[in-house]
């Protein structure tokens, strides 16, 4: 059995201003990884080998120079990048994972990575793979975009049989999840998406009443009252700018926003982003309008897990997946989700062993 390998990874060059490019990021060939623990490894810390890597919006905030207090560190140019995967325990000196252990996490854009203290405490075992479930899900709709749907539609919306939702960025990881949850829910749903594949897959696989494509609207403000002439009870937020504008304007009074991202501003410069002018709405709707992030909220997954599983095997709940191909192709993969090219969850497989 081999002891030695190499260990290629993907680095952050330098911080970003504006839309990354792929020549932000470098594949660097690296030298050779132990396939054991040294002893030298901090107690608590994991060896793995790197299976499938998640590409997901937030990590662009990542990328820029920090300039103030954020919920999660930049990376650091000249090292590997990290994100949410999925891979194969081969050492451990947590007593919660053993070698052949699946598991998923923050790992590293790398084929080999030592998860040590304190990110093994977002690294949890996988338990159902192979049970009707594909183990890339561990990306997706059973790792953090799922958790994150569930917990921003489910415990902060708190739905009601009947409401109207509406939910922009619908044809990604999270949204797609989301409107088939308000599905379930017995609420009317409709999502926004970016080209018309993206809203006909809204409506023919994710079963959204109704869809627009945002760029051929010259006035968001109108679509959003065609699509709900009653106005809006929910809406989940993963755009920013001018779709939060024009929402506001046709919420309902008592309506719910969750803030789950602001894709539109990712790539703006300080003096570029756009400003929200409709917020009085908030007072005269009485609009409860929150923010938040997964990490928060792990407690919740055993429940959130038990409550989809059912759904995935029996093919109420589906789930389109965009797979890259090799660690060479994540810098694109990662790319192209501030361009629309993803068509569901990006995501990048490095191997199957």
């Amino acid at each position: 059995m081999a002891t030695a390998a190499a260990n290629r990874r993907v680095v952050l060059k330098e911080y970003v201003e504006g839309y990354p490019r792929e020549e932000h990021m470098e594949l660097l060939p690296g030298g050779e990884v132990s396939l054991r623990l040294t002893g030298e490894e901090p107690a608590g810390s994991v060896l793995v080998r790197n299976l499938y890597l998640s590409c997901d919006p937030y990590m662009r905030p990542k990328m820029s120079r920090p300039l103030r207090e954020s919920y999660t560190a930049a990376f650091v140019p000249g090292a590997a990048i990290t994100g949410y995967g999925v891979a194969r325990v081969l050492d451990s000196s947590d007593p919660r994972f053993s070698p052949g252990d699946l598991v998923w996490g923050i790992t590293g854009w790398e084929d080999y990575s030592v998860v040590k203290p304190p990110a093994t405490a977002f690294l949890a075992k996988i338990s159902h793979a192979g049970e009707g479930v594909p183990l890339s899900y561990y990306t997706g709709i059973l790792g953090m975009p799922g958790l994150t749907a569930y917990v921003g539609f489910h415990e902060i919306c708190s739905p009601k049989k009947g409401e109207t939702v509406f939910v922009s960025a619908a044809s990604g990881a999270v949204g797609q999840l989301v409107g088939q949850f308000a599905r379930l829910a017995g609420c009317y749903v409709v999502g926004s998406a970016g080209s018309a594949e993206k809203v006909e897959l809204l409506k023919s696989k994710f079963g959204f009443h109704d869809a627009f494509n945002y760029k051929e609207e010259p006035d968001l403000c109108a679509a959003l009252r065609r699509c709900f002439p009653e106005g809006i009870d929910i809406y989940f937020e993963n755009v920013g700018g001018a779709m939060l504008d024009a929402v506001l304007l046709n919420m309902r009074v008592h309506g719910r926003i969750a803030v789950c991202g602001l894709i539109s501003q990712y790539n703006l410069a300080e003096g570029e982003k756009d400003a929200v002018r409709n917020l009085a709405a908030v007072i005269a709707k009485r609009l409860r309008l929150q923010g938040f992030i997964e990490p928060d909220h792990k407690h919740l997954y055993p429940k959130y897990e038990e409550w989809v599983l059912p759904y995935i095997r029996d093919g109420t709940i589906t789930y389109v997946e965009d797979v890259a191909e090799g660690l060479e192709s994540a810098p694109k993969a990662l790319i192209g989700l501030f361009h629309g090219r993803n068509v569901g969850k990006q995501l990048v497989r490095i191997t199957d062993e």
